[in-house]
């Protein structure tokens, strides 16, 4: 039945790829990704192969590639994605010695992929539980290991018509989960070969911190003013936090939105009161006198969240909230939208203090208010959030010293 499934998606994707360019990169990537690794492979060297759907997944393995890469040369590291927004962005990636597009999972592509790179142990991160190349890695005794891995009782794997398909968790040789709940599900299922490590991303948003830019066209809007940055927002979220600061323009405003089309750039601007701004076509001395800046590029929320004093993480109105610990570990309160139930972070965010959910703008003026009042509540939340991550952090190193690296 699952390999039934795979071809239906393969038409699929082959049909669609006649209209979407961007399925149409992946259906070639997929396509070109034996001959790459034959291209690029050294047939003397021992591969570990890292796959990540996609971008979030890419930034939870880094720093395991990273650490491995730099405590154990002797190793080659292939990394695989499945989704084009992750390939795209990363295909350059420096901490990897051959990146392709996963081929689809079929059973003669998993036969060429693992007959042609020959990975001595293999890395799945988070969701990915392709049937075919497990099997087929279980039955060359290779150690594949699941990490951040988090699992709910509503996943198919624990029910009664999923029996079948969840004998795919049986060919890892490992599960390295985020928390309990997972341990005890899979132990339910009769997996326990589990460790509870946590989340490796913890590790490598302190990883960004370390590393974060200065943004001098940043400093210069700020200038020793209180400062919300908004990263990752979507029209919604818009919708409810522009009105509170035109009320109150003693504050600065940083809007990074999660799609930067001009539609949407053009759209913020239309309700913004105050003078803004857009960092591409600003310099220092221009937006000093600005309320609002606008980053209509990518690459810099990570950093940009450093000037702030709270900050407000996009996506609960809507997809589901975007990267919260990427906010909090700066020590700033983070404030998101209601539909983040499934982000754990998000509820132990709001369980030690440091994150606060709302459900519209009558909360969200309730919150800047209390903030706004009270400098000092601003701080004590922030050291909450702060302190949540740090406490986080440490998965690489129980992952890579739990299998031998």
């Amino acid at each position: 039945m699952y390999n039934i499934v795979i071809y239906i998606y393969l038409i699929g994707v082959v049909i669609a790829s006649l209209f979407s360019k961007k399925v149409r990169n992946m259906w070639r990537g997929e396509r070109q990704a034996i001959g790459i690794i034959k291209e690029k492979m050294d047939p003397n060297a021992q591969y570990v192969w890292f796959h990540a759907a996609s971008l979030g997944e890419f930034e939870q393995g880094r720093p395991l590639m990273e650490q491995l890469k730099r405590e154990h040369p002797e190793y080659k590291i292939l990394l695989t994605f499945f989704s084009p927004s992750g390939y795209e962005v990363r295909k350059n990636y420096e901490g990897a010695d051959i990146i392709t597009y996963l081929p689809l999972d079929t059973i003669m592509n998993a036969r060429r992929f693992l007959r042609t790179i020959r990975p001595v142990m293999a890395f799945f991160i988070k969701y990915e539980f392709w049937y075919n190349y497990l099997h087929i890695l279980k039955y060359r005794k290779v150690p594949v290991y699941s990490v951040s891995s988090i699992f709910r009782p509503e996943q198919v794997f624990f029910k009664w018509y999923g029996r079948s398909y969840g004998r795919v968790l049986h060919c890892f040789t490992h599960f390295f989960v985020q928390n309990e709940i997972s341990r005890q599900l899979l132990a339910k299922i009769g997996i326990n070969e589990v460790t509870v490590v946590g989340d490796t991303r913890f590790d490598r948003v302190l990883q960004i911190k370390e590393a974060a830019k200065q943004l001098p066209v940043v400093e210069a809007f700020t200038d020793g003013h209180r400062t919300f940055v908004a990263g990752s927002s979507w029209q919604p979220d818009e919708d409810i936090f522009i009105p509170w600061f035109n009320a109150h323009k003693d504050w600065k405003l940083i809007i990074a939105p999660h799609v930067i089309g001009e539609d949407h750039l053009q759209q913020i601007l239309s309700k913004i009161e105050g003078k803004a701004v857009r960092y591409t076509q600003a310099s220092a001395e221009e937006v000093r006198d600005a309320q609002v800046l606008i980053i209509d590029c990518f690459g810099l929320l990570s950093s940009i969240y450093h000037y702030g004093e709270v900050a407000y993480v996009g996506g609960g109105f809507g997809v589901g909230i975007h990267n919260l610990p990427e906010a909090a570990v700066w020590g700033v309160p983070v404030i998101f939208g209601p539909n983040n139930q499934r982000f754990q972070e998000a509820q132990q965010l709001k369980a030690c203090g440091g994150g606060l959910e709302i459900n519209g703008a009558a909360d969200f003026q309730r919150i800047m208010d209390r903030f706004d009042a009270n400098p000092q509540q601003v701080e004590a939340d922030g050291k909450k959030a702060g302190d949540y991550v740090k406490g986080k952090a440490g998965a690489t190193d129980k992952v890579l010293h739990s299998v031998g690296l």
